[in-house]
């Protein structure tokens, strides 16, 4: 019986590689036009935690596992719940808000969108031209995980901290606008009148 070909495993591991991507893609296109588009807010947030989690399969296609799992834990998780819940509480599902309330609104938008095509046609052309990146393998050496946490800590630790801090008022934030406010006890009246 002759030996299997060692190009034929790389070649189905490869199309297979393909293949997620491919899906991946078109759920991350679709899931981004539905939040975009979508005519509920509260549907528009289950979109773009679609979004994230194929954002996440990208992430394990490219091999970083811990960003991966970051990624649906701290935004398919934590950042989305904190979403849905001041959505649920500000209800903004109301279509009288959906007016323009600056002025040339519309022309603004239109404009800042064309230079973020821009911006992204050419991220996209200079991909393809330019030289490739240099430096991944160094960057790699020590792992994703320890070298984020050794740049988290060292050269990254004070905008760390104002970001846990930031956080950290958030929550405290929507815990005093979420709170109830307890009826007003009833005074007592003076019964010697």
């Amino acid at each position: 019986m002759p030996a299997p070909r060692a190009g034929l495993t790389e070649r189905r591991e490869g199309s297979v590689e393909k293949a997620v991507f491919i899906i991946a893609s078109i759920g991350s296109v679709l899931s981004a036009v539905w939040m975009v588009f979508g005519e509920n807010t509260v549907h528009s947030a289950l979109a773009l935690v679609a979004n994230f989690f194929t954002l996440a399969v990208f992430y394990i296609l490219l091999e970083a596992h811990f960003l991966a799992a970051v990624q649906i834990i701290v935004y398919a998780g934590a950042i989305m719940v904190l979403f849905l819940f001041v959505i649920m509480l500000l209800g903004v599902d109301r279509r009288d808000q959906y007016r323009e309330t600056i002025p040339f609104q519309f022309p603004l938008a239109v404009l800042f969108s064309a230079g973020l095509l821009g911006v992204l046609i050419y991220t996209i052309r200079a991909a393809f031209t330019k030289t490739p990146f240099t430096g991944l393998a160094q960057a790699n050496a020590s792992g994703n995980t320890q070298g984020l946490g050794r740049l988290l800590f060292t050269h990254y630790l004070f905008p760390f901290e104002v970001t846990s801090l930031l956080l950290i008022v958030a929550a405290i934030g929507a815990m005093v606008i979420g709170k109830r406010r307890a009826p007003a006890e009833t005074q007592p009246e003076d019964e010697d009148a």
